[in-house]
């Protein structure tokens, strides 16, 4: 997990482009930023490169740098939370991550109810579908990060306190996060146009290959939370 104050963090944030953003070519590379900028038309000179405080700055404003420190001030008086039951340790842990992200992966590779056909006009189908898998990536992920945060507060303290930091991370944040990936079918729609007119009659295998790819990209960078917490857990047993 990752979090910052200091210099940026205090101004407004600023509404940016999503295509500008994706072209900030350091600063989170993630898989599907890749993906999604190798498909917007090349720009004649590369974008200016800017410092990290100011980037973090658009996505927080003054109320979230306060409500960030006061959390991680208050670290110090959380312990951890004894409960019922045999903690959770960090093979069962990895176990389950394990087959999330299976079960996950098999349900983006199931054949569409309704197959791509080289007479298909319309994308919205396709913008449903995608839909479809956001909302199912999004219940089971968040249902694993909150089972996961309740277990390993009670492990030790230092997960416990690494826990509410994670939550507080998460209300900042997640909105905004939910608002970006919800502009991703848009990508899928100029690949798919571009996909029509290059290749009218193969287009249907090759847009269907980008389609999985990514939300296979999509479901790696939900997961990233949830692989933290459990790298944590992994550390703090070890």
């Amino acid at each position: 997990m990752r979090g910052a104050l200091g210099g940026g963090v205090h101004r407004p944030a600023r509404s940016v482009p999503k295509e500008k953003c994706l072209r900030y070519s350091h600063f989170n590379r993630s898989p599907l930023v890749r993906q999604l900028a190798a498909w917007l038309p090349a720009e004649p000179e590369a974008a200016p490169r800017r410092d990290i405080g100011e980037r973090l700055g658009e996505w927080l404003n003054v109320a979230d740098a306060i409500a960030l420190h006061a959390a991680h001030q208050s670290l110090p008086a959380i312990k951890t939370r004894r409960r019922g039951g045999k903690p959770m340790d960090a093979p069962a842990a990895q176990a389950e991550l394990q087959r999330l992200r299976t079960t996950l992966t098999h349900s983006i590779a199931a054949p569409p109810i309704h197959p791509v056909h080289a007479a298909d006009t319309e994308f919205s189908p396709h913008h449903q579908r995608y839909l479809d898998h956001q909302r199912r990536m999004e219940m089971a992920i968040d249902a694993f990060r909150g089972h996961l945060r309740q277990a390993l507060s009670q492990t030790s303290t230092r997960l416990a306190q690494l826990v509410a930091l994670d939550a507080v991370v998460d209300q900042m944040m997640g909105g905004r996060e939910q608002k970006l990936l919800a502009g991703v079918p848009s990508f899928l729609k100029t690949r798919f146009q571009q996909l029509r007119k290059a290749e009218p009659e193969g287009w249907p295998p090759l847009f269907e290959h980008d389609f999985q790819q990514t939300l296979r990209a999509e479901l790696e960078l939900r997961l990233q939370p949830a692989t933290g917490l459990v790298e944590a857990l992994t550390q703090d047993t070890n």
